[in-house]
């Protein structure tokens, strides 16, 4: 049963995670972390996201009102680098790799948080997204949207905000899923998280939110305590192929997911988050339908908002394992309120 340890296949990453829901009631001793601040300013001059502020290149910022893209002055990937040198041996393979960085506001308020934004307001938000990997998308076979939230999440800056990076090549984690959900469309003839959800949806035990266009759950394979997946209900394979009604549907959850994560401990939650769509630039001419548009959200919050799950030993060096059973957190998530705890 659920309360005995077993593992669970996750079929999207082709890998397994062992369930030790005993060990649940273990005491903790170890690491405390501090709560985040809650005393953010709204406009600082020196938080270099912030409109008018100068940043780290000289440049100033617009008096932004709404979304604001620019590009990152420290980027991971540039447009222009030289090719690597070629390898002298099998063992030692290098690969060009180019791309862009971008950052995204979601506000001009720095003490503000997506589940504290208006539904306009996180609209505006998933437009900006839509637009950026339509416009990145065109040349760029890889758009990863994230947001890292939380200086848990090794985020520096409290402002709201994210990132997207275009690589000129399909990142480890974008094969992956590729792999996997071309191989399962073609063995069962249905796109993988289609079906997922569908099947969630009917058994409900790890459904957090839902709404007419989308669901959340706990995924049955999750490895971080209260990870959750948010997918269409519909086969959808990238961000700009919503609808306008679905985008208002997705601010609409977006939100009330939000508001109980932060309410789970009564804390701005930490996460990183990120899209996964199907890939771009040269594959927009290929058909991609094994592809379903999704994203992952990844908490590292356990048991407090002081006390986290930390990925190492058994993890690093063997597989992923959990206490708390996906189901427990899915009930925990759903009995939560909607409103925000402020």
């Amino acid at each position: 049963s659920a309360e005995h340890q077993h593992v669970r296949y996750n079929p999207l990453r082709d890998d397994w995670v062992l369930v030790s829901a005993h060990r649940v009631k273990r005491p903790w001793q170890g690491q405390l972390e501090k709560p985040p601040p809650e005393d953010v300013p709204r406009w600082d001059p020196k938080n270099p996201l912030c409109p008018g502020a100068t940043r780290a290149n000289g440049e100033v910022n617009p008096k932004y009102e709404g979304t604001f893209v620019f590009p990152n002055d420290f980027p991971a990937l540039q447009p222009d680098a030289p090719e690597p040198d070629d390898s002298d041996h099998p063992l030692f393979r290098a690969a060009p790799a180019r791309g862009v960085c971008k950052v995204m506001c979601f506000h001009p308020w720095s003490d503000l948080t997506l589940p504290l934004m208006s539904l306009p307001e996180i609209r505006a938000v998933i437009d900006a997204w839509a637009e950026l990997t339509t416009e990145l998308g065109a040349s760029y076979p890889w758009v990863q949207i994230f947001e890292n939230k939380g200086a848990m999440m090794g985020c520096s800056n409290p402002h709201p905000h994210c990132q997207v990076w275009a690589s000129s090549f399909l990142p480890n984690e974008a094969c992956l899923e590729d792999r996997t959900q071309r191989q399962h469309l073609s063995q069962h003839g249905v796109p993988m998280l289609l079906e997922y959800a569908e099947q969630e949806a009917r058994r409900k035990e790890r459904l957090v939110v839902e709404n007419a266009d989308w669901l959340v759950v706990v995924p049955y394979w999750a490895t971080w305590p209260y990870q959750t997946l948010l997918l269409p209900r519909r086969h959808v394979c990238r961000l700009q192929d919503l609808s306008d009604s679905e985008k208002d549907s997705l601010a609409s959850i977006m939100q009330r997911l939000l508001i109980k994560y932060d309410n789970l401990f009564e804390v701005s939650f930490p996460y990183s988050m990120g899209w996964h769509g199907a890939p771009t630039g040269p594959y927009l001419q290929e058909d991609c339908g094994h592809w379903q548009l999704h994203a992952h959200y990844y908490p590292p919050l356990l048991r407090s908002a002081t006390v986290r799950k930390f990925m190492v030993g058994y993890e690093m060096l063997a597989q992923a394992q959990r206490d708390l059973t996906p189901e427990q957190a899915a009930e925990r998530l759903r009995s939560l309120p909607e409103v925000h705890y402020k």
